[in-house]
């Protein structure tokens, strides 16, 4: 497998939930928000690509820090 196919199975496996959380987050359809970001690309060129990529490290580190404890016993 060439570094190529792995570079794009490695997007297509961790890309996508950043669109889907944020749809989940506004309430609206997933395809909404990833048409959204093609089109939004396309007028930027790349931009928002960029800006996506923020969002996506930002989203890590929250649940990095923020983690949901179900009782005070598990800290």
């Amino acid at each position: 497998m060439s570094w190529i196919d792995s570079l794009r199975h490695f997007f297509e496996k961790h890309g996508f939930a950043v669109s889907s959380r944020f749809a989940d987050r506004l309430g609206i359809n997933v395809s909404n928000v990833r048409l959204f970001f093609i089109y939004i690309s396309f007028v930027t060129l790349g931009f928002s690509f960029g800006i996506y990529l923020t969002l996506a490290f930002l989203l890590r580190l929250k649940d990095l820090i923020y983690t949901k404890r179900s009782s005070v016993f598990d800290l």
